[in-house]
């Protein structure tokens, strides 16, 4: 469905060099802290910036080097942080314009999930709360029987009610869309891991990690240790480990191995918070 070999971008303090897959029918999640390399990927995909090398494949087609054209953009829905309707546009207008814009755009669905969402007919887009605006581009973006989903933070701005709403929201698309794919973004780790497949870990730039989701919250986990019990570990299945005032914090992805064999560590579950914090703030075992 999407398949990112090595594309780079450069700037004066930032480069972008990342490989990804986004299988047929699959919700990936890409992971990391503000500056990452997040948005970047999303706009090096959606051609918003030209990468200086490597390979993108939509669709099985080869497209870095070239505009996309029409009927690429027709089956895919987009969301991304930093960019929304305008302003002085209302509910009833974006619909004339995705009808427009798009032959597959159904219109009482658009409406209905409109309607579900409680978003207001008759106000502007600039009277909106920020939560509100998410929903629209959201809704937009699954409106028009896209095959890829690109979204970038589909879920900032939103309370606990309204994100699972749009969760449920892409579950049942990919339910209804047999083989559509969805690539997400998401500082709220929550969310990521009740719906995601598989997950990426970006940081200055580079991919660190890809792991199942299902993976990384049943084997991966996080030891606490003093010092003592650090020296004694066994590190063959330890990959990032950080020293703290009390000892030692080592991440692992085989947890039923320290919890049989280190007894007298601390195991907690691993989550994507811990992944991120391990992963760019620990150091590779020595």
């Amino acid at each position: 469905m999407l398949e990112l070999e090595h594309v780079r971008k450069t700037y004066p303090s930032f480069e972008l060099d990342v490989s990804m897959k986004i299988p047929e029918g699959s919700i990936v999640g890409l992971v990391g802290a503000n500056g990452a390399g997040k948005s970047t990927t999303f706009k090096a995909i959606l051609h918003l910036i030209r990468a200086r090398s490597g390979s993108i494949k939509i669709f099985g087609a080869e497209t870095l080097g070239r505009a996309l054209i029409p009927k690429e953009k027709e089956r895919m829905g987009v969301v991304l942080s930093d960019s929304g309707f305008f302003f002085y546009l209302t509910v009833p207008d974006v619909l004339k314009i995705q009808h427009a814009m798009y032959p597959g755009f159904e219109k009482e669905r658009f409406l209905k999930l409109c309607r579900e969402m409680d978003l207001p007919m008759d106000k502007q887009i600039k009277d909106f709360s920020t939560g509100m605006k998410a929903k629209l581009k959201v809704i937009a973006a699954v409106s028009h029987k896209a095959d890829l989903l690109i979204l970038d933070e589909p879920t900032a701005g939103l309370d606990v009610i309204a994100r699972d709403a749009i969760l449920d929201l892409l579950r049942s698309y990919l339910e209804e869309r047999e083989g559509a794919s969805v690539l997400i973004s998401s500082h709220i780790s929550a969310d990521l891991e009740s719906i995601c497949d598989s997950l990426y870990l970006i940081h200055k730039g580079q991919i660190l990690l890809n792991e199942d989701t299902d993976v990384l919250l049943s084997d991966y986990a996080v030891l606490k240790l003093t010092d003592q019990q650090y020296q004694g570990l066994d590190k063959e299945h330890i990959f990032r480990v950080k020293e703290e005032k009390y000892g030692w914090k080592c991440l692992t992805d085989q947890k039923q191995f320290y919890i049989d064999n280190c007894p007298e560590a601390v195991v907690e579950k691993g989550s994507i918070d811990d992944l991120i914090l391990m992963m760019v703030k620990g150091e590779e075992v020595r």
